[in-house]
């Protein structure tokens, strides 16, 4: 779709929105009571200027937020439609004292209130920090990061994590609600600075049940400090938990359908605190399926005996998976807290398919086969840790913390292929079957030590891995009806991981700049011993990462940062696994146990300004080392094409980036996030020295409108363009979405319905790679329509969240991926 096309589609898109949200606003207008409302604005104590984005809050009592909001540009702020009743309106901002004001709603001949101008005053900031402990700013910038306060927010009540995540800065949400950070899907998600095996494993299931008013904030780090083992190149999201609560509990319900693909769902969350002892617990299954479509494969090689394969198949899946995960903290006092966690989670994958396959060399049939293939996948993983954090009673800022964590999985993958319509193919019918673990056990000491304006974190780590593959080949004997092991093809792979390391921290703040630079070493020791051959692979290396950020505020609610970190990516089991996939008999996937890590050196400038709404930008430059690369290699002998990954790679990346959100009204929001980047990537493919480069662009447009009693409409535009790897290019993709909700029952009861891409039926992905001597293209549909209805029920009563460790073990070095 090019630039016009595009421009079309929004201009339709908008047309059709936006009269029938002011059409519906106007019909409701002429039933809808007229409520009282409360007015000002806001200004400087000292120099009696306006200010903006402060935030307002709307009390009905000290601790129960009614409405917030912010001010506008010229200071000012209203509450309309308003019950009769008493308020209280606060004011808080950085860097001033809040301030409070009664209002007096339910005398019914003071229904509209105009506070005039509401001055605040400066707050100087001494040698400790200033807390706010009823209320706060929405969103803050830090050196590092940028958080979005949900505590502050009403409107956490009423949705999940997931539904909240659309309103913090630099993430946005695609028509199937895939998370992006500065429009990159390359990100980690952590739960109190911690890895959780739900969340790696399928976070939308999980974010989906979780109730928004149980965590405090989102944060999004976008230079992650060297505390951190962080391996994605956008950053990290971090949610963090709720603190001390009352005696109670609460808990939420969610069922949803989505059709033709997905499936049903149901989780829910349940929270409870008696007396010292918090517990609180998530759980959830699902499923997704997928009918059959339609793949088409066609390789061209060149050489002495060229040859063209074509292959077309279909496939479809149905896949079920569970979570269920346990948190339990006792606050032995003040100053010593326990807490350990559990999580559990399973799926099953089957997938049938069908094939056929064509060898020519020129007008002759070189090779025909047809293939049916019935494959399943089973996996569980399994996570557990235990923290002690001591504090001190001369500083509750200083923090000694000590955990153990386990984490592991299962994955058993079985295949059975039979051959038929055969033509100069001799390969019998065979199975494949690849039982494979993974085990992972932490001991980590950290250690936060403040000094007046200086904060300084360090830490000793210790993690040991073992990764372990049992892989047979069994081929169908004709004679004994019987399928044998072939132990040519088989192998057993074990390979054991141990890192140890260490960091440190120091982060000052200065008037209106703040600093936080830090290192990490980390010793690597790698042995991997390929039991079936009798043969070892062996690493050992050093790695010095260093990190800095810097913070410049500035006036109006603006600021720079400025941040560099160096990376280490360790390859994942995955990657490698000698396992050879052949699912395809003309095209096999492995991994390579000689793998090294990637290195990525990430330097990045950006500025934000919070006023009548919010605006990022930057700009980033990104340089790789090492990369590790999915290779495509060609054998004229077996004609088959092997895939396997290696150390090949270096790449630069130049990106940009614009994220802003901004309320047209009070009721109509519009936010964007763009991002546009050109890599170039260069990389040795079977000895031959390959480049190749490439614009890439990831553009999200979102709009929602809040109609009377308690109805919203939304609507989204993704447009996601090609991307750029060593090998070839995919296609872009444009996708839209419409959605509406309704409270049946306030803060309690919820229902919603959506449709994603209402005008296209099927999506094509177009995958392009080429080689020395050969190109070949893969095109696969897959369902793009869908609908999806979903009910939201919250229960109990439970006003803040359970006390956590503030400190944690996060391994978040080795790279993710599938051969």
């Amino acid at each position: 779709m090019n630039f016009t096309s595009m421009k079309t589609l929004l201009q339709l898109l908008m047309s059709i929105l936006i009269p029938g949200l002011i059409c519906c606003q106007d019909s409701f207008a002429q039933v809808a009571p007229a409520g009282g409302s409360i007015k000002g604005i806001v200004a400087d104590s000292a120099s009696g200027k306006t200010l903006d984005f402060i935030t307002i809050n709307l009390m009905k009592d000290k601790t129960t937020a009614v409405k917030a909001d912010f001010s506008k540009g010229d200071g000012s702020f209203v509450f309309a439609n308003l019950k009769p009743m008493k308020y209280m309106v606060v004011l808080v901002g950085v860097g001033y004292k809040s301030r409070s004001i009664d209002v007096d709603l339910a005398d019914s001949t003071r229904r509209h209130v105009d506070l005039g101008q509401v001055t605040i005053s400066p707050q100087a900031v001494g040698l400790k920090e200033v807390t706010v402990t009823a209320l706060k700013p929405i969103v803050k910038q830090e050196v590092d990061r940028i958080s979005y306060d949900l505590e502050a927010d009403p409107e956490s009540k009423v949705y999940s994590v997931l539904d909240m995540m659309r309103k913090v800065p630099y993430l946005s949400l695609d028509a199937e609600d895939n998370i992006f950070l500065k429009g990159n899907a390359d990100f980690r998600i952590l739960i109190n600075g911690k890895p959780s095996s739900m969340v790696e494993r399928s976070y939308k299931d999980v974010l989906r049940s979780m109730p928004a008013s149980s965590i405090v904030r989102i944060e999004v780090i976008t230079t992650p400090p060297a505390k951190y083992d962080a391996e994605g190149l956008a950053g990290i999201i971090n949610i963090i938990t709720n603190k001390k609560i009352d005696n109670g509990y609460n808990g939420t319900l969610n069922v949803s359908e989505r059709f033709p693909t997905g499936g049903p769902g149901v989780g829910g969350s349940l929270s409870a605190q008696l007396g010292k002892v918090g517990m609180s617990v998530n759980a959830g299954l699902s499923q997704y399926i997928n009918p059959s479509t339609q793949s088409i494969t066609n390789r061209v090689t060149t050489g002495i005996d060229p040859t063209e394969l074509n292959q077309r198949g279909w496939n479809k899946v149905n896949n079920k998976n569970g979570y269920i995960g346990y948190e339990i903290t006792y606050e032995v006092d003040t100053l010593n807290l326990l807490s350990a966690q559990l999580n559990v989670n399973g799926g099953r994958n089957r997938e049938n398919g069908y094939q056929s396959s064509l060898l020519n060399g020129g007008d002759e049939i070189l090779e025909r086969y047809n293939v049916t293939n019935a494959s399943s996948d089973r996996g569980t993983g399994r996570d557990a840790a235990v923290n002690y954090q001591k504090g001190f009673k001369a500083d509750k800022n200083r923090l000694l913390t000590f955990s153990y964590r386990y984490y592991g999985y299962d994955n058993k993958q079985k295949g059975n292929l039979n051959i038929s319509d055969r033509i100069n193919y001799e390969r019998p019918d065979y199975r494949q079957i690849n039982d494979q673990s993974f085990s992972e056990q932490t001991f980590q000491v950290d250690l936060v030590y403040p000094v007046k304006k200086l904060s300084i974190e360090a830490g000793i780590k210790g993690i040991v891995r073992d990764n372990k593959s049992d892989f047979q080949y069994q081929v169908f004997n004709a004679e004994t009806n019987s399928y044998d092991l072939d132990a040519g093809m088989s192998n057993k792979y074990n390979n054991m991981q141990k890192v140890f390391g260490a960091y440190n921290t120091y982060q000052y703040n200065w008037k209106n700049w703040g600093i936080k630079a830090g290192a990490r070493v980390e010793q690597t020791i790698i042995d991997a011993d390929f039991i079936s051959t009798d043969s070892k692979v062996k690493q050992n290396y050093f790695n010095l990462i260093p990190s800095v950020s810097v913070n410049r505020k500035l006036k109006n609610n603006a600021g720079i940062n400025l941040g560099y970190s160096q990376r280490i990516q360790r390859p994942g089991i995955w990657q490698l696994n000698p396992f050879v996939d052949r699912s395809n008999p003309s095209f096999e996937r492995t991994g390579n146990p000689d793998l090294r890590p990637a290195f990525v050196n990430d330097l990045q400038l950006s500025f934000n300004k919070a006023k009548k709404g919010n605006i990022n930008f930057g700009v980033g430059y990104t340089h790789f080392k090492d990369l590790i690369f999915q290779i495509a290699v060609f054998d004229p002998e077996t004609q088959i094409t092997r895939r396997s990954y290696g150390n090949t790679g270096r790449a630069r990346l130049i990106s940009g980036l614009l994220n802003a959100n901004y309320p047209i009204t009070k009721n109509w929001n519009f936010s964007t996030n763009l991002r546009i980047a050109h890599g170039k990537v260069t990389g040795l493919v079977n000895g031959v020295e390959i480049t190749n480069s490439g614009l890439m662009y990831q553009f999200a447009l979102s709009t929602g409108y809040r109609l009377p009693k308690d109805w919203r409409v939304n609507a989204n535009f993704n447009a996601n363009g090609p991307s750029v790897n060593l090998q070839g290019t995919s296609n872009s993709i444009q996708s839209t979405s419409f959605s509406v909700n309704k409270d049946v029952v306030k803060d309690k009861l919820s229902v919603s319905a959506a449709v994603s891409n209402p005008f296209t039926k099927f999506r094509r992905f177009h995958n392009v790679t080429s080689g020395p001597d050969f190109d070949q293209f893969n095109d696969r549909w897959s369902y793009f329509r869908s609908y999806n209805f979903s009910v939201n029920y919250k229960f109990g009563k439970l006003k803040n969240g359970i006390k956590k460790n503030k400190r944690g073990i996060r391994n978040d070095d080795v790279q993710n991926g599938g051969n």
